[in-house]
């Protein structure tokens, strides 16, 4: 029940330009350490071990100066992505409306294979905004239509980069906005806190993580007035991610106006 609300909206598939699948930083990955850690799929459409993040460009066929982009977080937990129907289907339905998505492969925190494993994630999303910006006039893009979308764990990570935005994790030399212009989130881990996804909170923050951390993280307790207008959508009966998540953080836009 927990993909019926969004996926009828992606089940249907057209023919779209080819893909690309491109690095997401040229030179050394920050806050990476060497671990020999090597990527494999877990199950069809899912990924782990992912150390070297990339973004998949998705362009439509017919494009214009106006033409909005998603940058798209597949869920997984924060130790593995569903790349797939969390992904890449979803990239192929925003361009047969007219969009352009990207599909943000980000990293695994892995304290192995990171000095700093909490704000891995967070450093891959800045990074593609900022990329997409920087090639809005090559794609065809409006770069004030730039947003991003999450899934699961990948919309606590999606709604991160919304409430955290002026915190810049990456070198931002040309001072980019690392704003999003809006926020789609679909059963969207939200709280560290409060109905909780274990499994997003120890992977990202670890187990033992300090009250402060917790609600660092915690994003409905990071709304703002500026946090970009959002979509929500979640099935009440989720038996994965409390539907609670996705109350709390509309209760949080509402008191922001």
């Amino acid at each position: 029940m927990r993909y019926t609300l969004f996926f009828l909206f992606v089940m249907s598939v057209i023919k779209t330009l080819p893909q690309k699948e491109i690095s997401l930083y040229e030179g050394n990955i920050p806050n990476a350490i060497p671990c020999g850690k090597k990527e494999f799929s877990s199950a069809p459409g899912r990924i782990n071990n992912i150390t070297t993040p990339t973004l998949t460009v998705y362009l439509p066929a017919k494009t214009d100066s106006l033409s909005t982009a998603v940058i798209i977080c597949p869920g997984g937990g924060y130790a593995r992505l569903a790349i797939e129907h969390e992904g890449h289907e979803v990239a192929k339905r925003f361009n047969e409306l007219g969009m352009a998505a990207f599909v943000l492969k980000y990293r695994i925190p892995n304290d192995t294979c990171m000095t700093n494993k909490e704000i891995v994630p967070l450093q891959d999303a800045q990074r593609a905004i900022q990329f997409v910006r920087e090639k809005a006039t090559e794609w065809k893009i409006n770069p004030q239509k730039i947003g991003i979308m999450g899934f699961s764990a990948g919309g606590h990570l999606a709604s991160t980069a919304g409430t955290h935005f002026t915190e810049t994790t990456i070198d931002n030399p040309k001072q980019i906005s690392l704003w999003p212009d809006f926020l789609i989130l679909a059963y969207p881990v939200i709280s560290f806190e409060n109905n909780v996804h274990e499994g997003s909170r120890d992977n990202l923050i670890g187990k033992n993580a300090s009250v402060e951390k917790i609600k660092y993280y915690s994003n409905e307790q990071q709304v703002t007035a500026q946090t970009p207008i959002t979509f929500l959508v979640h099935a009440a009966d989720d038996k994965t991610v409390p539907v609670q998540n996705s109350i709390d953080f509309f209760t949080a836009l509402k008191k922001h106006n």
